[in-house]
């Protein structure tokens, strides 16, 4: 879909975190569907950790719009095992856009986060209203203590200033530029890697993490970046708003459909030893929906390109090792 464009796609627009899966993603969108003049900056050029060297960077490339892609991410493995990095880096990459966005008068922030922001014992599936209402999963609380923060912070100034700074909460995301790393990487990269490892070795069986017993819904990548562009189009968009696709499948479900597409044919078995998570967590997407917009691509369809985009990164030596 070509998007027509809107006040705030006129001006330059600065993607923070150009580098990672959903910047590529929206990189790719807005390249596709309008004229903007799009703004990129490698840690070289701009450390986001760095909060004189963004302030520097956004003053003088003075952007109209900052969307902001850029954050430490990780799974399970890697939330619990590096919290204080993943709430530290995460923490100042928002504060320093945010606060560097207002002070050299952007206009428009849309800020990405992630369900992890939302109570551990939230309803299924999960409101925006539920933030804050009761305690978060522990294995990210770290990441989304951080995520919380930043949606707060434009929240705030966009009371207290007028500014348009708004944010949005995908689900579980995967698909082209995503990370394979065999530790640090989210539930589908890392089930692909692994399915795709244990046929080329022969493997008669393979183990995943936990039960297989919780639920979880994904969405591919492009739709986000789809449902992001969709947002800026929005003169008055929510100050807070989840994207998913709105369905949900058990693990252990999930492990059986990427092992069809990888081709392996051994057993899969759970491992109770390693914990599970939250045993759900399906977004309330009813808010975006209401405001025009639904995803577009399948679990299968997806899972199909994430397979097809790992074996490109295995032929060209980008895997991660």
């Amino acid at each position: 879909m070509n998007l027509e464009v809107g006040v705030d796609l006129l001006g330059p627009i600065f993607v923070a975190g150009h580098r990672g899966m959903v910047g590529k993603a929206l990189v790719r969108k807005l390249s596709a569907s309008c004229d903007a003049h799009l703004l990129t900056a490698s840690r070289e050029e701009c450390n986001l950790l760095d909060q004189v060297a963004v302030h520097r960077w956004v003053a003088e490339h003075r952007p109209a719009s900052i969307l902001i892609a850029a954050a430490k991410v990780g799974g399970i493995q890697a939330n619990r095992s590096y919290p204080a990095d993943f709430l530290y880096e995460n923490l100042v990459i928002a504060t320093n856009l945010i606060h560097a966005a207002y002070e050299c008068g952007v206009g428009r922030v849309l800020f990405l986060g992630s369900s992890c922001i939302y109570p551990r014992s939230a309803p299924q599936p999960m409101p925006e209203s539920c933030l804050l209402e009761a305690p978060l999963e522990k294995t990210n609380e770290a990441y989304a203590v951080a995520k919380i923060a930043g949606l707060k912070l434009c929240e705030y100034f966009r009371n207290q200033h007028g500014v348009v700074y708004h944010s949005a909460m995908p689900t579980n995301l995967y698909g082209p530029g995503d990370n394979f790393h065999p530790e640090n990487s989210h539930v589908i990269p890392g089930l692909i890697r692994r399915f795709h490892e244990a046929k080329t070795s022969g493997a008669e069986s393979l183990s995943i993490w936990g039960t297989g017993n919780p639920r979880r819904e994904f969405l591919h990548v492009d739709d986000l970046a789809e449902a992001c562009l969709f947002l800026l189009q929005q003169e008055n968009p929510p100050d807070l708003v989840n994207i998913g696709s709105g369905e949900d499948i058990r693990i252990r479900d999930l492990a059986n459909l990427v092992a069809e597409v990888v081709g392996f044919a051994g057993k899969i078995l759970p491992d109770p030893s390693k914990p599970d998570g939250s045993p759900r967590k399906l977004m309330d997407t009813s808010l975006i929906n209401r405001l025009g917009w639904k995803p577009a691509i399948g679990l299968r369809e997806g899972l199909d390109s994430a397979y097809s985009a790992f074996l490109s990164q295995l032929e060209d030596g980008s895997l991660r090792a």
